[in-house]
């Protein structure tokens, strides 16, 4: 295992394993603990996103009020392990949730009983799942959540058209084929141009998508096309009535990557849902005042349930 050290304020490169892949994480606790057992938040990003693309902006805001975050790359993506690269298999990143969850839960100077589970775009419909399944974490945060993969398809033929579905879906055949002989993955772009093939093709996605990557780093906009076939799949929405904990979910009624719609169903299954509506797009939340407005709900929210 790797060395922590629970009295440092320096952001503290870890990992732990996920079914014997390597997943790395930053960690970092607040600035003051006192030697004593302090609240966690595990963060993870969306839709082929890695921990670089503007997450430790959230973090910081934690750590200032007294918590620790996690912060960690699922399995084939930036900093993990795993191959092929830009794999995005829904299942394997819930058990690389789970098992960040379990790192967390023998960290020093973490409290097991306050542990919170943050995840945007994709991965708020992750936590969603995980926390259901899980049973025993505190809280979640879901930003501008995916939370039925079938209405994110149905809204893409909405706006794109029948044929950019099919378009996916044949090359995500053409992927499985080829992984079974054994040949190269085949990839689609994570977020294309409008009229183009990709996983998110809106009007709005691949600029913004983009502007989420640092500018002294590069990103593979990509994942494997078998992807496509199994996010209509991934219904977290279904997993909805299992979450107990308090949920926070943030919904972005001009989204067009993940509908409002569908959110909004979540919540009224979820025990303990509580929602607050932003009237912006899918990416506008990570920058600006729809940042601050996000982030201060977040942290109101966080230090309501874990304090």
């Amino acid at each position: 295992m790797t060395t922590v050290n629970p009295l440092s304020t320096v952001r503290q490169d870890v990992e732990f394993k996920s079914d014997g892949i390597t997943c790395r994480a930053w960690l970092n606790y607040p600035s003051v603990t006192n030697n004593k057992n302090v609240p966690i938040v595990i963060m993870a990003h969306g839709f082929g996103g890695t921990r670089e693309m503007r997450l430790e902006q959230y973090a910081q805001r934690f750590n200032a009020a007294g918590m620790a975050t996690l912060i960690f790359d699922y399995r084939h993506f930036g900093a993990s392990d795993g191959y092929p690269r830009q794999c995005l298999i829904p299942t394997r990143e819930i058990s690389d949730w789970h098992a960040a969850l379990s790192y967390a839960r023998i960290l020093p100077n973490i409290d097991k009983q306050r542990i919170a589970l943050w995840g945007t775009s994709f991965a708020g419909g992750l936590v969603v799942t995980v926390a259901a399944q899980d049973g025993k974490v505190a809280a979640t945060v879901s930003q501008c959540p995916m939370l039925d993969g079938l209405a994110s398809a149905l809204e893409i033929a909405r706006y794109a058209g029948i044929l950019s579905l099919l378009r996916v879906s044949t090359h995500g055949v053409f992927d499985v084929a080829r992984s079974i002989v054994g040949a190269p993955a085949h990839y689609i772009p994570a977020a294309a141009k409008e009229g183009e093939v990709g996983a998110m093709s809106s009007h709005d996605a691949y600029d913004a998508y983009l502007r989420l990557v640092p500018q002294n780093k590069t990103h593979e906009n990509q994942v494997t096309a078998r992807t496509g076939l199994l996010v209509p799949m991934f219904r977290p929405i279904r997993d909805a009535a299992k979450v107990k904990c308090p949920a926070l979910l943030q919904i972005c009624t001009q989204d067009t990557v993940a509908p409002a719609a569908a959110a909004e169903k979540a919540a009224q299954k979820m025990p303990k849902a509580e929602v607050v509506r932003y009237p912006v797009g899918h990416f506008d939340v990570y920058f600006g005042e729809a940042f601050e407005r996000s982030v201060s709900d977040q942290l109101a929210f966080l230090q309501k349930h874990l304090f």
